[in-house]
């Protein structure tokens, strides 16, 4: 039991280092490019930068599940939504995650909308519930918290996006000193064709150093996806593949850590249109 405690306590402390704080990244397809994933716009893009989902047309939904270190006390699951509008008006997107077990928990609640300016501009918006859970010590607390992005294509090929989740540091108890994190993050995406492209990005939040992030993806068949990524502080590589089966994505990734070990991800996306 000893032992077990002594792992949580590593696998929560680099959970927080890797997630940004009550900002946990989810999607298969990010996972493999190591979360460098403020330039896409998917159904995902709802966790990632809500102008992602201006560009989307069709209605989609999602769920995802990893298993960090393969320990179910560090279980991480999520679902999202992206609705689009008539006559290009715009898309809402719900997303819900939650992390944890029983004795320790986060869920974070959001609903996001993106429009797309031109074809060139988007940009979106979301108001998330967060709710923390330390049982017999912390009991429940819950926090309001906004996020804002922005994506512009600069060319056919080249992409930026950018981020900012929290910018008011929202508090979560009475202490001021108790506040959920802000976080920032710049990205671009360079398409060297129709079937590849390199995302890279950089992160910095409140309270830890900043994050660079680099992941490619390479389409190697009409239905098969390669992926591949690293990022620092902590340096990890990421690797994954996907399967587009028709209208159903299907995602895998994974990462390994020298000490704590190795953690897989997945992700099933549907698409409810034959576009």
């Amino acid at each position: 039991m000893r032992k077990l405690y002594i792992f949580l306590i590593f696998g929560f402390s680099y959970l927080a280092t890797t997630a940004g704080n009550d900002n946990t990244p989810i999607g298969a397809r990010a996972a493999g490019l190591a979360n460098a994933a403020v330039t896409l716009n998917d159904v995902w893009s709802a966790h990632h930068n809500q102008a992602g989902l201006g560009f989307i047309k069709d209605f989609s939904a999602g769920a995802y599940y990893e298993s960090r270190f393969l320990l179910p006390e560090l279980a991480l699951g999520g679902a999202v939504v992206a609705a689009p509008l008539k006559n290009n008006k715009g898309t809402f997107g719900l997303s819900f995650r939650n992390f944890g077990y029983q004795l320790y928990s986060e869920s974070k609640l959001g609903v996001a909308f993106g429009r797309a300016l031109s074809d060139q501009l988007s940009i979106g918006v979301q108001l998330n519930y967060h709710q923390i859970r330390i049982a017999d010590v912390y009991g429940n607390r819950s926090v309001v918290t906004a996020e804002a992005g922005i994506q512009y294509k600069l060319a056919n090929k080249l992409t930026i996006g950018a981020h900012v989740f929290n910018p008011n540091r929202s508090k979560l108890t009475d202490l001021d000193a108790d506040r959920l994190p802000a976080v920032i993050r710049l990205g671009i995406r360079y398409e060297f064709s129709e079937n590849l492209f390199l995302a890279i990005e950089s992160e910095k939040d409140t309270y830890n150093p900043a994050v660079f992030r680099a992941g490619l993806e390479y389409r190697i068949a009409e239905i098969l996806y390669l992926r591949a990524g690293f990022n620092t502080n902590p340096l990890a590589n990421s690797f994954g593949f996907g399967l587009l089966l028709k209208r159903l994505r299907v995602d895998f990734a994974g990462n390994f850590h020298p000490v704590l070990g190795f953690t897989p991800q997945t992700s099933l996306t549907y698409q409810f249109s034959k576009k």
